[in-house]
């Protein structure tokens, strides 16, 4: 079996959830395997000593011209330390779409986007599976790891998993040439919205299933009588129902609940990715395929113009 690798996230010193999922991830290839996690950054051996107490080996590379996470890059430094038979596993989010498609090709290796599951391996067949048509149907992909792999992994549906500290081996010395036709500049800050749902406990997440402008003031009620604070998917706010503030997903806000109710939401990766932290889900659609039951705690298949105002009136009894 070829060397497996996990790309770790991080931001301000802080790691991102998907750096347990992608070791979880891992073991369902080989679960005896001894995974390496590769960090990437200025400044990092805080980040690479909390890494190493779930991964075996952590590679640091640390250099100034990663100090922000620039693909172009950091492709160009993988290329130079990475096996060529070797499996990367990453997050399915921007940066990783950005990462994993251009590092396949400079390995020679297989590529697989938005993957949900692993089945395992046979001989030099991995075996996964997507998702297609916005999660309407699943594709059983059988990749060929003769020459290595790179896997996004979608965030959120693989368990955390715990594994055994080990070291962290400095890689920066090994890097080549990191000259890049791109370059950070700077980051603009989203404006405030009437409520910082990146701190909200409780949500109660709007979709297009709500069908109509007027039906969002029934979300507003079942909210106050949760104690909840309303956000929603990119529809929403597309169709200027509801602030970008309020919108969850990875063209919108990181929210990390300790309930999360989704109302009418499909279940889209983009949409999934903006949740962390692994709160409970409350799913409700009347399409039974919808992909946001996947991962729900709990799922009712209702219409929720009709679910809505009969449990707010529920819990007000209550």
């Amino acid at each position: 079996m070829a060397q497996i690798f996990a790309y770790i996230l991080h931001s301000d010193g802080v790691l991102d959830d998907t750096a347990l999922e992608l070791l979880a991830a891992a073991k369902k290839i080989d679960a005896s395997a001894d995974v390496t996690a590769i960090v990437t950054g200025k400044g990092i051996d805080d980040v690479c000593g909390k890494v190493a107490e779930s991964y075996k080996t952590v590679w640091k590379i640390d250099n100034d011209a990663i100090s922000y996470p620039n693909a172009e890059v950091i492709r160009k430094a993988l290329v130079n330390i990475l096996p060529s038979d070797a499996i990367v596993l990453m997050a399915h989010d921007t940066f990783g779409m950005d990462l994993g498609p251009g590092l396949s090709i400079k390995l020679d290796s297989a590529f697989a986007a938005d993957v949900v599951d692993i089945e395992g391996v046979d001989g030099n067949t991995l075996k996964l599976i997507r998702q297609e048509f916005s999660g309407q149907a699943s594709t059983h992909v059988d990749c060929d790891i003769s020459t290595g792999a790179i896997i996004n992994v979608r965030p959120g549906v693989f368990a955390p998993s715990g594994g055994q500290a080990g070291e962290v081996v400095d890689k920066s010395g090994e890097l080549g040439d990191l000259s890049a036709k791109r370059k950070f500049i700077e980051i603009l800050e989203a404006e405030a919205g009437e409520v910082d749902i990146t701190k909200s406990e409780v949500l109660v997440s709007v979709g297009r299933g709500i069908e109509d402008e007027d039906n969002i003031e029934m979300v507003f009620e079942l909210a106050e009588a949760m104690g909840a604070d309303v956000s929603c998917s990119r529809p929403i706010v597309d169709a200027k129902w509801l602030e970008k503030a309020r919108q969850v997903g990875t063209s919108g806000k990181t929210v990390k609940p300790k309930v999360y109710m989704a109302l009418g939401i499909s279940g889209s990766f983009q949409h999934l990715g903006g949740l962390k932290g692994n709160p409970f889900i409350v799913a409700v659609n009347k399409n039974p395929k919808a992909p946001i039951f996947q991962v729900a705690d709990v799922g009712v298949e209702a219409d929720i113009l009709e679910f809505i105002p009969e449990l707010a009136e529920k819990i007000q009894e209550l």
